[in-house]
């Protein structure tokens, strides 16, 4: 997942080359990058432990889990008005294989569910936002923020302050992105003030994180050990197979980065 090129020889054979992590940064980033297609090998269909893995997450927001741990804790029977899925607006940022499989999920169960991405695409299954221009509207219709983006120049720090005030007072995030994606000072500020009411993140910045980071003991956080997934061998093989396949007999690679964009 994060390649030292300065420490491996060169190949002179080498024709292509593979990310087993969904984020590519480390290999686009760094100055000795073999001058080969690099391509990424996530399952067609989306990879199930993060479709379970997202869902899970939206459900214990939109059911408030976390406030009923709290109320355990304290001894408090506490009942309250259930949110009805129709009207918890969930909002995914990145529409790759990764977050439409999750998507459909809870589209299923009746959320209302769009996305937000770089270029306009028609004929997706849900509602789809594009560009800077349309984040501002995207955010302001959307109550559980998913986001499965792509970490680059454009998309560092995404959430922060300007952009946590564009979602509905009492939204919620989940980032199973990059860590960079958030600015933590700003989440957590967000969080004191109730402009946010939760936030679950896999991703975090740096890895591991800090004992002393104030993000391990916020009552409103989720800390998780970026483990939304982790492919298994018989799945790498299986996509490894199928490009190497694909090369061979004059194609591309099935899943082949962009380096210029990041993605």
């Amino acid at each position: 997942m994060h390649p030292d090129f300065d420490a491996l020889p060169v190949f002179p054979n080498l024709k292509a080359m593979f990310s087993r992590s969904a984020g590519v940064e480390a290999f686009v980033n760094h100055p000795k990058l073999p001058k080969v297609p690099l391509g990424k090998m996530e399952p067609p269909g989306g990879d199930p432990m993060m479709t379970e893995y997202v869902v899970m997450h939206v459900l214990r927001f939109h059911r408030d889990m976390p406030g009923y741990q709290a109320a355990q804790a304290n001894r408090e029977w506490r009942r309250t008005r259930i949110v009805r899925p129709e009207e918890r607006r969930i909002g995914f940022l990145g529409y790759g294989m990764m977050a439409k499989a999750p998507a459909l999920v809870l589209k299923s169960l009746g959320f209302p569910v769009s996305a937000w991405v770089r270029s306009p695409r028609e004929q997706e299954e849900v509602p789809i936002f594009h560009g800077q221009d349309q984040l501002e509207p995207f955010l302001n219709q959307t109550d559980i923020a998913v986001c499965l983006l792509p970490l680059t120049r454009e998309t560092e720090g995404i959430f922060c302050t300007r952009t946590f005030a564009m979602m509905p007072r009492g939204a919620m995030l989940v980032n199973v992105g990059r860590g960079k994606h958030v600015v933590a000072e700003d989440l957590i500020r967000a969080l004191d003030s109730g402009q946010l009411s939760y936030a679950a993140l896999d991703a975090l910045w740096p890895e591991p994180l800090p004992p002393d980071s104030p993000l391990w003991l916020h009552p409103k956080i989720t800390v998780m050990p970026h483990v939304a997934r982790r492919p298994t061998v018989a799945q790498l093989v299986t996509e490894i197979a199928a490009n190497i396949r694909s090369l061979e007999t004059g194609g591309r690679l099935l899943q082949e980065v962009d380096k210029a964009m990041g993605y």
